[in-house]
């Protein structure tokens, strides 16, 4: 991993080819876009803007590495009822730079998402986040509920239980050791030998040898006292396939917390997401991002829905 600034690294054979793989991935979505980079507290934050400017306002977060532009095969859909803000998190790969005051504690990486959506001129909005993205998701609704008006979170990593030993035993050498090819190979042993799209692979593979990430900041599982006390309608979209975690026991435990439902989604795993598989994935997004009829009673959890492929 560089220990260069992210400015210097801009300037650097591997960081040239780093941002043209990222320009690569990034001319994938099927609308227009318009990139802007918003100032905070904590550095410069890379934003790039699709969809009706009078449309409600949706928020994406990426996976750890996996960059905004990941979400090439979902914002068709998504455009078409959002205005759509999908968020380079600082610190971590992609076009945010991060400044003197680079986020060290959840505190101030919640505050940083709490001035990009700000100067991004939102003041309400409904928040997607992807694995990593999804705890920073989690962690913010649970402190600002008054400006998440629907939360979806995408396979989420340690946000109702814990990962996998198997997984972990992968990841951490990866984590402080990492190459391009064993990235790569990473994310095919994840995805059990599934199509990803080979320039995205190659963008994230590159990220994780090369670009100057930050320290991360990891927000902690909430206790369940914070869960069944979240304000804000919530659906998690979950893996079928995934090796973070068991899909279908974290369905069951999700389950109970009133103001959440679990979809689970067939042919999927943790690293195929949000990509693939495109249709299902975008039909549950969808879906989740929709506002709930309201229901006479109290809620008893929701039943798990299995939304499957096409044949």
């Amino acid at each position: 991993m560089s220990h260069l600034s992210t400015v210097d690294f801009a300037t650097t054979p591997e960081g040239v080819a780093f941002y043209g793989a990222y320009d690569l991935v990034l001319e994938k979505w099927p609308v227009d876009v318009t990139s802007v980079d918003l100032e905070t507290q904590h550095g410069t934050t890379r934003v790039n803007i699709c969809g009706p400017a009078d449309a409600p306002p949706l928020v994406l977060l990426p996976g750890g590495g996996a960059t905004s532009t990941v979400w090439f095969q979902n914002v068709a859909a998504l455009a078409d009822r959002y205005r759509v803000f999908a968020v380079d998190l600082i610190g971590d790969a992609g076009r945010s730079v991060a400044g003197d005051k680079d986020p060290r504690t959840v505190d101030d990486l919640l505050s940083w998402l709490d001035d990009v959506t700000t100067a991004a001129g939102l003041a309400a909005f409904s928040l997607v986040g992807h694995s990593y993205g999804a705890m920073i998701a989690l962690a913010y609704a649970l402190r600002e509920p008054d400006r998440v008006q629907n939360l979806v979170l995408l396979d989420p990593s340690s946000c109702f239980a814990g990962m996998r030993a198997q997984y972990l035993a992968r990841a951490i050498p990866l984590l402080l050791r990492p190459t391009e090819k064993r990235r790569g190979d990473f994310i095919r042993w994840e995805t059990n030998g599934q199509h990803i799209d080979e320039d995205w692979l190659d963008l994230d593979a590159r990220g994780a040898e090369h670009f100057p990430k930050s320290r991360t900041v990891v927000p902690k599982r909430p206790k369940r006292n914070a869960l069944d006390a979240l304000a804000v309608e919530t659906t998690v979209i979950l893996a079928e396939g995934s090796k973070v975690h068991d899909s279908r026991r974290l369905a069951t435990v999700t389950e109970s917390i009133p103001l959440l439902r679990t979809i689970i989604v067939d042919g999927a795993t943790h690293h195929t997401m949000p990509m693939s598989p495109a249709a299902e994935l975008n039909c549950a997004l969808l879906d989740g991002l929709e506002p709930r009829k309201q229901e006479a009673g109290p809620r008893d959890g929701h039943p798990v829905t299995e939304i499957l492929p096409p044949k």
